[in-house]
């Protein structure tokens, strides 16, 4: 294509408002007679005019030659598929690189509308403007290990639920910063095989009254629990593979499951959210059902021991008393779910709420509705069934 048409005479004696250059730049002529440099360029359909500065010799004026070294930095990003609008070196140093404080506060109010909770949203603002303080105003780019550290250090033995809750945070603004080409690399609030090697477990995690068992002592404490005979044992170990409240367990007849399918299937009038709650059972939770229809004695998975009544919550306290584990409570058994799923895996975290319940937003749930989320839970379920029973994760 024809290039370098144009002559600083020609120029001089025009009285066209459009001066073609050739192969893309173009000389218009506004209606008040100042020129300006404009490259002309089609993409994916669309066309582009890309200012490059006032026509002339002065200070902050572009040359015809001037202009033509634009032009050409302009084609050579359009060979290689970039973007000129973003990618030119002068473009490049006069942008702002959006901070971290900025980025958070664009993810919150792009975000929230799918958001469900009504604490949804005050929770990420406070997260954004106090917990994640020493990070607004590093550039989104710059945010790095020590950054993050430095925001989690002081959270993480005094306050360990926001502390987690902090890092996940930071973990998605991140994320969404790569997807939109804002930073590349590793990200840095990544806990498994990055942050787990410099900052410590939590011990032990209180969230209202109901004592978690750190998550790394569940796997000797199954050990323990499956040594122990008896429906409440049964119904206890059942909870923790479902990751379910204990009052879905002791309640749940026999016709809600279906086996071929590995489904359990709560109704609404049973959950805590009134919408019905569909669980992916893993292996060995199938095989707990089927042990206690054998000796089933009511339609009740886990008969207590008053005809046609559940087993009481006390039951399978009892049953923690007796494995050694009697600081802890069985509730406490979903939040150790939880912070494994964010510390130990790559799961959603819109997956393990779902796991367990909880309202993840408009999107989530039509997803839910439809089976995609049904069948990602089903391989967060089978992992978390591999780690309890200490065997080889299945995904």
């Amino acid at each position: 294509m024809a290039r370098n048409l144009l002559t600083v005479a020609e120029i001089k004696a025009a009285t066209k408002p459009k001066l073609r250059d050739g192969d893309g730049l173009w000389l218009h002529t506004s209606k008040s007679g100042s020129r300006s440099w404009v490259f002309i360029y089609v993409r994916h359909g669309r066309r582009r005019e890309m200012g490059l500065g006032n026509y002339g010799t002065g200070t902050g004026q572009v040359s015809l030659s001037a202009a033509r070294v634009k032009a050409e930095e302009i084609r050579t990003i359009l060979g290689r598929g970039g973007d000129p609008f973003t990618e030119m070196e002068e473009r490049k140093k006069k942008a702002k690189p959006m901070t971290f404080g900025e980025l958070a506060d664009e993810y919150i109010e792009t975000m929230s509308p799918k958001w469900r909770g009504k604490q949804t949203k005050p929770a990420w603002q406070r997260f954004a403007s106090t917990y994640a303080k020493g990070l607004r105003k590093i550039a989104i780019a710059d945010v790095d290990t020590d950054a993050v550290v430095r925001v989690l250090t002081p959270l993480w033995d005094a306050m360990p639920e926001t502390a987690t809750k902090t890092r996940e945070r930071i973990k998605l603004v991140l994320d969404h910063a790569r997807a939109r080409g804002l930073r590349t690399g590793d990200n840095p609030a990544e806990w498994r095989g990055h942050l787990d090697q410099i900052l410590p477990t939590p011990k032990k995690l209180v969230r209202g009254h109901h004592a978690a068992m750190p998550y790394s002592e569940i796997p000797a404490f199954m050990k323990r629990l499956q040594a122990k005979t008896g429906v409440a044992a049964r119904a206890l170990e059942f909870t923790i593979l479902t990751a379910a409240r204990s009052g879905e367990t002791r309640g749940a007849p026999i016709p809600e499951f279906d086996l071929d399918k590995a489904v359990w299937t709560v109704p609404a009038k049973r959950m805590k959210e009134p919408r019905e709650h569909r669980v992916p059972l893993c292996g060995r939770a199938v095989e707990i059902v089927k042990e206690m229809r054998k000796i089933a004695v009511n339609d009740l998975v886990f008969p207590g021991q008053k005809l046609k009544r559940p087993l009481s919550d006390a039951a399978l306290a009892n049953v923690l008393d007796d494995t050694g584990a009697s600081e802890f409570t069985v509730h406490g058994f979903r939040s150790a779910f939880r912070d494994w799923a964010a510390e130990e895996t790559h799961h959603q975290r819109e997956v393990a709420e779902a796991a367990l319940a909880h309202a993840v937003g408009d999107a989530v749930e039509r997803a839910y509705r439809r089976g995609d989320a049904l069948a990602k839970r089903r391989k967060l379920m089978d992992d978390w069934e591999a780690f309890c029973l200490g065997s080889t994760s299945k995904t």
